[in-house]
């Protein structure tokens, strides 16, 4: 006996064993047993989803010999001769081939002839999208009006290409592409029947490249079996499709995670090896944040539709979600551009070397950060050759630091030398970050700081501007945050007085987000306590309102005493538009 394809031999001979689309599988049993019958049905969706098979099973319930019902016997001689494609009374047509308007009219003439030995005579129409105008209008009032003895099957990939006047006409169904966890296991089903060795990661491979097809599924399952000689395993999957296992993107995760550069270009240059489809690759690093955000965001939304849950949650757990979505923009962007690099592979090696250079996470040990925080060691630290923060400084209250597993050190942080704010809240002008300044040492001479020992500011009323600037708030919480006052810190708790124009932005989302920049930045538990009211002193917001107005006036005057400015006034008998005056920001532009 010829081999038969396993697409072919496990094709589902009724509704029982039909994998997935139970919408559509519902609606017809219901449909059956009810006896409600239209006289013409629409099914839509990709290749390989099941639309001839469900119009084939429905033939079958029509016209089986035991009557109209839901569960066709399969032993009958119409069952039968519907399964070897050979009934006189179900004519499938293949709509890509009989385009024409005489071919769809021949095809017409014989609809009021009463079917030859079954109880209906069904029109099955493949691919119908495929027929011309013309066709579709002498289809038109037999498809709305046929005999009772009739009924039409209609299957396309393409439902926008039908007239709205045939959409009308049928009941439509539309078919669903198989997630890849249910593919793999109608797979594990067919293997064991036919009692193939598989690897359970090789079959998560094919039902990715099956792309939701299920016939595709299953020819990709035979190839692999004739490819690895009767077994089906990752290796040779991997090297018949040509694909990159998902290991591998988790490796290059992981390198991003760890800020390792060495590792990450040596996994590019192994996968390189494989002569990989570099946007496709980039696109499954892209689904892979994807579904590390949905994790962070709702941990119950994360499918095992790739059979690797646990592995995104764990991803989930070791990134922030300001990494996770600022390397989602970056192979946004870098997918777009890719089509314009050298090559394919320099091109995605630029957008992981972004993703590695633009994320702030400076690790550092716990005890720099101890010291950094605690004010009882600020002699040693001098003794060290270490900068010092002054006498108000060192008496701030501070948050002990608790490390933890898997928990990115503090981001280091300069206190500045100065006592001018370091930031324009809520202006058009860049924030001057205290990083920038460098703290005298106690002889007054001007060093570079110690890189090894760097203080962090210290979590205190006085510093709540320059803290501001270290947490990475943008938009409405930067807003709200830079209106509010720190008024005590105490147990782990910070004591927030908001301006009372500013309280109806204030939201449980906002709260989160200062809490966890709070808690990143000291590495320590941190909650908020916010009071709405009028503050007692400067909010940051107010402070930085004041030197723009400072800067502003000076400006105003500079510009009135300047004699160049007068005479080109006289002399061309001009005047000054005082509104267009703009002082010059901190760094002198």
């Amino acid at each position: 006996m010829s081999y038969q394809v396993l697409a072919r031999k496990y094709r589902p001979a009724n509704f029982e064993e039909l994998e997935g689309q139970e919408h559509v599988r519902r609606a017809l049993v219901n449909a059956l047993e009810q006896n409600r019958l239209h006289h013409a049905y629409l099914f839509t969706g990709t290749r390989g989803t099941g639309k001839t098979t469900i119009a084939r099973i429905f033939a079958k319930c029509l016209n089986c010999d035991r009557g109209i019902t839901s569960t066709p016997c399969g032993e009958c001689g119409s069952c039968l001769e519907i399964a070897e494609g050979r009934s006189v009374d179900l004519i499938e047509v293949d709509a890509a081939s009989r385009t024409g308007v005489d071919s769809t009219r021949e095809l017409l003439d014989n609809v009021q002839y009463m079917p030859t030995r079954s109880r209906f005579k069904v029109y099955l129409i493949d691919e119908v999208h495929m027929f011309s105008t013309s066709s579709f209008n002498a289809l038109l009032k037999t498809l709305e009006e046929p005999p009772e003895h009739v009924k039409f099957l209609l299957a396309t990939t393409d439902p926008k290409k039908l007239p709205v006047t045939v959409l009308s006409r049928c009941l439509q169904f539309n078919l669903k592409n198989l997630p890849p966890e249910r593919v793999v296991n109608y797979l594990t089903t067919v293997l064991d029947k036919e009692q193939v060795v598989y690897e359970p990661s090789a079959l998560w491979q094919l039902g990715r490249a099956a792309d939701g097809s299920m016939r595709d599924a299953l020819s990709l399952a035979d190839q692999a079996i004739s490819f690895g000689e009767n077994q089906i395993t990752d290796e040779a999957v991997k090297a018949m499709l040509g694909s990159i296992d998902q290991l591998e993107i988790y490796q290059i995760i992981h390198a991003l995670i760890k800020g390792d550069g060495t590792a990450l270009l040596a996994q590019i240059a192994r996968m390189g090896e494989y002569a990989p489809d570099y946007a496709g690759l980039l696109a499954d690093i892209l689904s892979l944040l994807h579904r590390v955000a949905v994790a962070q965001t709702i941990a119950e939304g994360v499918d095992n539709s790739q059979g690797d849950r646990e592995a995104v949650m764990t991803i989930a757990r070791d990134l922030s979600r300001e990494d996770v979505q600022l390397y989602y923009q970056i192979g946004l962007i870098g997918q777009r551009d890719l089509a314009l690099a050298p090559d394919p592979r320099t091109g995605f090696e630029m957008v992981m070397l972004r993703m590695l250079a633009f994320v702030p996470n400076v690790q550092r040990s716990p005890e720099v950060v101890s010291e950094a925080m605690d004010p009882v060691k600020k002699p040693e630290r001098a003794a060290a050759g270490s900068p010092m923060v002054d006498k108000a400084q060192s008496e701030a209250p501070s948050v002990p630091v608790q490390q933890t597993p898997n928990t990115p050190g503090p981001r280091a942080i300069v206190v500045p030398a100065v006592s001018e704010p370091v930031s324009e809240w809520g202006s058009s002008e860049p924030a001057v970050s205290s990083r920038e300044a460098i703290m005298p040492s106690s002889d007054s001479t001007p060093k570079a700081p110690n890189a090894d020992v760097i203080k962090i500011v210290p979590l205190a009323v006085e510093h709540w501007a320059e803290i501001l600037v270290e947490l990475g708030l943008s938009g409405v919480t930067q807003s709200i945050a830079a209106n509010c006052e720190l008024v005590a810190v105490e147990h782990g708790v910070c004591h927030l007085v908001l301006k009372a124009h500013h309280a109806t932005l204030w939201n449980k989302t906002h709260e989160d987000r200062i809490a966890q920049s709070l808690a990143r930045l000291y590495d320590t538990e941190i909650t908020l306590a916010l009071t709405v009211g009028e503050t007692v002193g400067e909010t940051p917001a107010e402070v930085a309102q004041r030197h723009r107005d400072e800067r502003l006036a000076m400006a105003v005057v500079a510009i009135d005493s300047d004699a160049k400015l007068k005479q080109l006034i006289d002399n061309f008998d001009g005047t000054l538009d005082r509104d267009t005056i703009m002082p010059r920001n901190q760094s002198g532009d």
